[in-house]
């Protein structure tokens, strides 16, 4: 027993793998250094924020979260942070619902021109969002849809993400069919199958599709600036700009503080479904 013991005690040190552990610890800090510089400077006051390169404030200026609580152009944070809640939340339903619809379409079901009408919509994936944005616009211009929520909420009813409709057809791709010839000899319809069976089922791949269309909608700022103009309609990205255009440099330290305030939604969404995002991915990788 002692001789065990010894030679586990003298059992030579895996460098390589201390190796990479410290890259990996190195390559976090890199990665969240930005974050800590974004904190940082959010309680700097403004002549710091340009003249220090300090990443510790000289001393803590709370007041930059007391202006950016205020707002900007006389609307509140409050009306700013519902305004982005509605648009990405709109955009979250939307997804699930029609890329969910669409891929069982091309996943299970069996129609004529399938293979050509999927692999169309997987071509659409390299179409840039710009190549587009000038014709959708004049149609919502039309209809009358725009500086309302409806241009940004709207197309995510009709699947229009192909992304997500590929990412969910590799999911069901993978589940097997026995469980719908069940239901089939019970009964049950392509919707009842679709709503009873596959989607409990698809409910990683929906998570995934959700969390990624959270964050995109959130961050998204070129969309909006086109379509939006009243200010109480503004979201917390567009507000940003305003931000710095109203109060130039001054603003510095409350831009950054309404910045870490945009930024929580985001991190508290990804940390309460992140475990669903690793398995959706997975499966949808291996599957098909």
């Amino acid at each position: 027993m002692t001789s065990v013991s010894t030679a586990a005690a003298r059992k030579p040190v895996r460098w390589g793998r201390v190796a990479l552990h410290l890259g990996c610890l190195a390559a976090l800090l890199v990665m969240l250094y930005p974050l800590a510089w974004l904190l940082a400077t959010s309680l700097k006051p403004a002549d710091e924020v340009i003249a220090s390169l300090d990443l510790l404030p000289g001393h803590l200026e709370w007041s930059n979260y007391e202006t950016a609580f205020e707002g900007v152009n006389d609307v509140s944070v409050w009306r700013l942070l519902s305004n982005s809640l509605l648009i990405a939340g709109g955009a979250v339903l939307g997804n699930v619902i029609s890329c969910s619809l669409a891929a069982y379409a091309f996943a299970r079901l069996r129609f004529r021109f399938r293979g050509p009408m999927f692999a169309f919509m997987i071509a659409t994936i390299m179409l840039p969002h710009h190549a587009i944005l000038i014709p959708q616009y004049i149609i919502f211009n039309k209809l009358g849809m725009v500086n309302t929520y409806w241009p940004l909420i709207l197309p995510k009813f009709l699947a229009t993400e192909a992304f997500f409709v590929f990412l969910i057809v590799q999911f069901m791709r993978g589940l097997p069919r026995e469980l719908e010839e069940a239901a089939r000899i019970d009964g049950c319809g392509p919707f009842r199958s679709f709503f009873q069976i596959v989607l409990p089922l698809t409910r990683p791949a929906l998570i995934t599709t959700a969390i990624f269309t959270f964050i995109w909608t959130w961050n998204d700022f070129f969309t909006q600036l086109i379509y939006l103009f009243d200010p109480d309609k503004f979201t917390l990205t567009l507000a940003l700009r305003s931000f710095v255009d109203a109060s130039s440099q001054s603003a510095f330290g409350p831009m950054f503080a309404m910045s870490v305030i945009a930024l929580l939604p985001i991190v508290l969404f990804f940390l309460a479904f992140q475990r669903f995002l690793v398995e959706g991915m997975a499966s949808s990788g291996l599957k098909g």
